[in-house]
């Protein structure tokens, strides 16, 4: 009884029929551990949003024999490849983690472009959901001995940002600014949905943004 009476601040917890002694000391440092955790935990789930043009990338190569098909054309592939190089840039930029591509939709050649020209490449998040991101890119074509450029290509990519033990991650909102950043923005959602639905991940009725286009 001494013994205990000498011991009153240790606390008892039984664990599997067994008293265990703990001191004050173990508990708080236990407690400020919880802490700290919890403290993380809501630091990882109330990310701030990034604008943006902080991830807005821009690349520029050169057309060269070995990129050109039998019409002296850019060949698509190697267009694609550039693409997703810069489109990769961008989500790592915006997501500060590892990305890797899941999707790629809407790839539209309006102009081809020619041997000798430059290809300029523009690519910024439109928005992001959770652990992926969704990628915006326009391509132009530039004729710098004739001073003329040209619409060439338009697409979007979708990639998802992994942690270190390669699992997808959780990655900042996006903040649009201008009128076009909110415009694709706000058509982002529908888009997400379209690209569920044709990989069978979601039902078409559970799609409530892409129906209001239809119904009035």
């Amino acid at each position: 009884m001494n013994r205990l009476s000498e011991h009153s601040y240790n606390r008892f917890f039984f664990f599997n029929g067994r008293a265990e002694i703990f001191s004050a000391e173990a508990m708080s440092s236990t407690l400020n551990r919880k802490h700290k955790l919890r403290t993380i935990f809501a630091q990882k789930t109330t990310m701030e949003g990034k604008k943006t043009n902080e991830s807005v990338t821009v690349m520029n190569e050169i057309v060269l024999p070995n990129d050109t098909n039998g019409f002296g054309n850019l060949m698509g592939g190697r267009l694609m490849y550039w693409m997703d190089i810069a489109a990769a840039i961008t989500a790592v930029k915006h997501s500060n983690a590892p990305c890797v591509t899941v999707s790629v939709d809407n790839l539209s050649f309006k102009n081809p472009i020619k041997l000798g020209n430059v290809v300029h490449i523009e690519a910024n998040v439109t928005r992001a959901f959770n652990t992926s991101m969704e990628v915006h890119l326009k391509v132009w074509g530039e004729d710098n001995l004739h001073r003329y450029r040209y619409e060439s290509n338009e697409a979007y990519f979708t990639f998802v940002a992994l942690g270190p033990n390669n699992q997808p991650r959780e990655v900042p909102p996006v903040i649009p600014e201008t009128e076009e950043q909110k415009l694709l923005y706000d058509g982002a959602l529908r888009r997400r949905q379209l690209r569920l639905i044709l990989g069978g991940k979601m039902k078409p009725h559970d799609a409530n943004e892409l129906k209001a286009l239809f119904v009035g």
